[in-house]
């Protein structure tokens, strides 16, 4: 199949039909942050599931106070954790806690830095009141079957305290797939090694490692040397344990990019081969007939980068079911690109006083200078078929570093 430079939204296409089915696994509660949820969390009562107390103090009847009378015996006191109470006299309180059910036959709330207590009398030492002050209503915040977290979103402590306030000690949640990351080619040592002066240092298999655990997934790391039979045989065994493959380099057209040929000779189908994009243009990707997925990534840093924003992310999103989450930001600064290509720019994120989030257009030195993403934020989409990018206009933004 004949897929040579396709368009950047192709091949968004493309990873979306061949997106994982993640399987699926009940996790302790405990162990589930950063995992991603494979079912709703669902309210099984009421939030709040009673009139709750929410200041310490006395509980009355308006009617009472309607009435001009501002000092009440107290007739009993109801605590967080105790049954239900209730009123027996109309003009009498209850001395109340905050958390506690609210008492039958009252209705309004008093905080006891308005009152005067001296024995067994209450004295309210206020104008006026506010009819039900005081008082977090069932129901008002949630109500009961309702869905509180879908399914697909990431664990973080706000969705683990809503798990465990739904009384899910066990979650149903997406395992991520297997995955193994392999840099190639003979230039690269490893990182504790000097390298002579035509060598590089293995530096991109840790950056995306630490893309994917940002994500929540584990990667493994393999070197892969410029040999093609033993590319072969260790790719092959590989096929036999992971579930995800990402490859740094050796898809270009070098004399000794022999991963292409490798891939193909293993069976694993290409669907597409090089995106008209800049940086990023050799970017591979396939499936094999056991749905094990290869991400075949430019060796350059920034392309490689690039990619696995691009769309080892939006994969990923797809295969969990997640909405992709577009930025969109004003450019700072007029940008001049000239091919017909679609343009990630690195830049820098300000945020303005007026709400809006601008971006500061980098330029470094080409693909290979991964030093300049320390200096920036994120990638500007900047589309095809056109060639001047003026200041003010508003494009896409893939942040890669949080700052807000």
């Amino acid at each position: 199949m004949k897929n040579t430079f396709i368009p950047y939204e192709n091949a968004l296409s493309i990873l979306e039909q061949h997106k994982a089915d993640l399987p699926i696994e009940s996790r302790n509660i405990e162990d589930c942050i950063g995992a991603y949820l494979a079912e709703d969390l669902i309210a099984d009562r009421d939030f709040p599931p009673f009139d709750r107390v929410t200041m310490d103090g006395i509980a009355i009847a308006y009617e009472a106070f309607e009435k001009g009378i501002r000092t009440f015996p107290i007739e009993s006191t109801a605590a967080a954790g105790n049954p239900q109470t209730g009123l027996k006299e109309p003009a009498n309180c209850i001395e109340v806690m905050t958390g506690a059910i609210m008492p039958q036959n009252v209705d309004t709330v008093i905080r006891y830095e308005d009152l005067t207590i001296e024995g067994l009398e209450a004295t309210i030492n206020l104008d006026s009141l506010n009819y039900k002050q005081n008082v977090h209503f069932k129901g008002i915040d949630i109500a009961k079957e309702t869905v509180i977290v879908e399914s697909g979103k990431r664990m973080s402590s706000a969705e683990i305290n809503i798990a465990a306030a739904v009384g899910k000690d066990y979650l149903q949640v997406h395992k991520m797939p297997k995955v193994i990351i392999f840099s190639t080619g003979d230039e690269l040592v490893p990182v504790n090694e000097t390298p002579k002066l035509h060598q590089i240092r293995r530096s991109n298999i840790y950056g995306i490692q630490a893309t994917l655990k940002e994500w929540g997934v584990s990667a493994d790391l393999l070197h892969l040397a410029d040999d093609k039979q033993e590319m072969f045989r260790t790719i092959s065994t590989a096929l036999q344990e992971y579930d995800l493959f990402i490859f740094t380099g050796g898809v270009s057209k070098g004399k000794f990019d022999y991963l292409p040929e490798v891939l193909e000779e293993l069976q694993v189908e290409k669907h597409f081969h090089k995106i008209q994009q800049r940086p990023g243009k050799p970017f591979w990707f396939g499936t094999n007939a056991e749905g094990k997925k290869i991400f075949a990534l430019p060796g350059n840093p920034v392309s490689s980068f690039v990619c696995v924003y691009m769309y080892l992310k939006y994969w990923l999103e797809k295969s969990l079911g997640i909405k992709s989450e577009v930025f969109y930001v004003k450019l700072k600064n007029d940008i001049e690109f000239k091919p017909d290509l679609v343009y990630f720019l690195e830049a820098v994120i300000e945020s303005k006083e007026d709400g809006t989030l601008v971006a500061e257009a980098i330029k470094g030195n080409g693909s290979g200078d991964f030093a300049n993403l320390v200096k920036t934020d994120g990638f500007l989409i900047l589309p095809q078929n056109k060639s001047q990018f003026f200041a003010n206009n508003v494009y896409p933004f893939v942040p890669y570093r949080q700052k807000w």
